[in-house]
């Protein structure tokens, strides 16, 4: 079996770690040896455990790494013209959805440009296009979601909980004797 070359040493690893695969690895372990690790632990049996990737069996985690990273889609010249379109439309988008201010001759041009790139949901600047572009009235009725990869979902999803928990402040005043001055804390 030959791992896939878009599979990057970070993707390997966040696969080992998100699966719960008995490799044991280094961070100073380059790709090359956490691929051989990776070669050794598939001629054994081992259990999978529940992940987002959907990958239930030792044959569909052969599958997942003999194919293309989903998450490396776009070569970079591709991944060039996607973010090129994204600012276009969201210079459309500031200049309060005027067609005559952009470099679009219709709704249908912009409309053609929006589906090509909601499917490469995992760039930030494509999910603020669907984000600005769905407050269009040239667009009622008709919503741009973009397709956003398990893994950056998953990520979304952790800030989104990180950054909902709040602080609660607290204020401690203590009275002021002739010693010693007032303080006031917040904690």
């Amino acid at each position: 079996m030959i791992i896939d070359k878009t599979h990057s040493k970070t993707d390997l690893i966040e696969l080992i770690n998100d699966i719960g695969l008995p490799i044991v690895f280094s961070h100073q372990d380059n790709k090359r040896d956490i691929q051989a690790k990776y070669h050794e632990m598939l001629k054994k049996s081992f259990p999978i455990k529940h992940n987002f990737y959907k990958i239930e069996t030792i044959d569909g985690l052969k599958n997942y790494l003999e194919n293309t990273n989903p998450k490396k889609t776009l070569s970079i010249k591709e991944k060039q013209n996607v973010m090129l379109l994204c600012k276009h439309i969201i210079n459309y988008c500031k200049n309060g959805y005027d067609i005559g201010a952009s470099k679009y001759d219709s709704p249908k041009d912009l409309q053609d440009d929006m589906d090509f790139i909601k499917q490469f949901g995992d760039i930030p600047s494509v999910r603020r296009c669907c984000k600005l572009i769905n407050d269009d009235f040239h667009f009622v009725g008709i919503n741009f979601k973009p397709y956003i990869s398990p893994q950056t979902q998953k990520i979304l999803d952790e800030k989104v909980s990180t950054n909902t928990k709040k602080s609660t402040l607290k204020l401690k005043i203590r009275v002021a004797t002739a010693e010693e001055p007032i303080w006031v804390y917040f904690d």
